[in-house]
């Protein structure tokens, strides 16, 4: 499905389901609290529907200021003018992950704990995060990309093209959206390790390794798909991160590969485990939580030039992001 015609459907459902969620609110959320008392799985519900009403609107407000960008600047963004147009589409993504986080804070009472935070400062790096949870996608752009001045570009899943402000922005700036699903692996390697060229020091690139949000069920599933390969390496190490998903090694060595000399930072957090998707935060699963991450900088000189010493490196990253997730979990 091209752009135009994707988006000449995700864009108006946006706003039409927008606004009859919010002509219903009156209806919704007093049936929601009394559903909540009397089910106690449904407590977060009143709450779920109130996040849901607020990205809903940062969606709508979002496409509606990513039109007055492309009329502002549209006209000059591959010339002179490309870093004015750049400049307000990563302003435009910060706001909307910051606010998002801010709405998250008020409904479901969060607390952020950050550890580690030198580790963010210098030139950008490559990041690698956990990645478990809807709430975990925040954490890159409201902890580094707009705290410390610094731009991302982003390796994300193509699926994520049906929200229409990710659609937009994220095809504006130098992103890449993998298909998981694409038998040509040459081609999904080659967009992510375009990402890494020509990088300015205050840009990095973020890459989820895991490639999918951690759960038990998936855990189980790929301890058995690997255990029907025969890939008895991979599988005696992934059954010891018991908190984390094996890595696919595709992207993030693609990214190794074309590496201009980055650090690496990685991110190991806990506190989202029970909101994989909006389905969970029906049981309220966010509420009072403490959102706990860890940062550390691993410098480019301990990164392998091999591509199998590479591998076993990244495991060994593996080995400690699970460490650090059991740690966090247990202070």
């Amino acid at each position: 499905m091209s752009n135009l015609v994707r988006r000449a459907i995700s864009v108006p459902l946006l706003f039409v389901l927008t606004a009859l969620l919010f002509a219903t609110l009156p209806i919704w959320l007093p049936l929601t609290l009394v559903i909540s008392l009397f089910l106690p799985r449904a407590r977060g519900l009143p709450r779920m529907v109130g996040f849901v009403t607020a990205y809903a609107w940062c969606e709508c407000l979002g496409v509606l200021r990513a039109l007055w960008i492309w009329l502002r600047h549209g006209w000059r963004r591959h010339g002179a003018g490309r870093e004015a147009w750049l400049a307000a589409n990563y302003a435009l993504q910060n706001w909307w992950c910051c606010a998002l986080r801010t709405w998250a804070v008020r409904l479901f009472r969060l607390r952020f704990e950050i550890e580690g935070a030198d580790a963010l400062e210098g030139e950008a790096p490559l990041m690698l995060l956990r990645h478990c949870s809807i709430g975990d996608t925040m954490i890159p752009v409201v902890f580094y990309a707009s705290a410390f001045g610094k731009r991302l570009r982003f390796v994300l899943k193509r699926e994520l093209l049906l929200d229409p402000c990710l659609d937009i922005v994220g095809n504006r700036l130098p992103n890449y959206f993998a298909d998981r699903s694409s038998t040509n692996t040459a081609k999904e390697v080659e967009g992510i390790k375009a990402l890494a060229r020509d990088l300015p020091a205050s840009t990095g690139v973020l890459i989820y390794p895991e490639g999918t949000r951690f759960s038990a069920a998936k855990r189980a599933a790929l301890l058995t798909r690997l255990e029907e390969k025969g890939d008895t390496e991979t599988l005696a190490r992934a059954r010891g991160w018991q908190n984390v998903l094996p890595p696919k090694p595709a992207g993030a060595l693609a990214l190794f590969e074309s590496n201009p000399r980055r650090d690496l930072v990685l991110c190991a957090h806990t506190g989202f485990e029970g909101s994989a998707d909006f389905a969970r935060l029906l049981n309220g699963s966010w509420l009072d939580t403490r959102v706990r991450m860890r940062f550390w900088r691993v410098p480019y000189a301990e990164i392998p030039q091999s591509p199998e010493d590479q591998r076993t490196f990244l495991y060994d990253l593996w080995d400690r992001m699970s460490l650090e997730v059991a740690d966090l979990s247990e202070t």
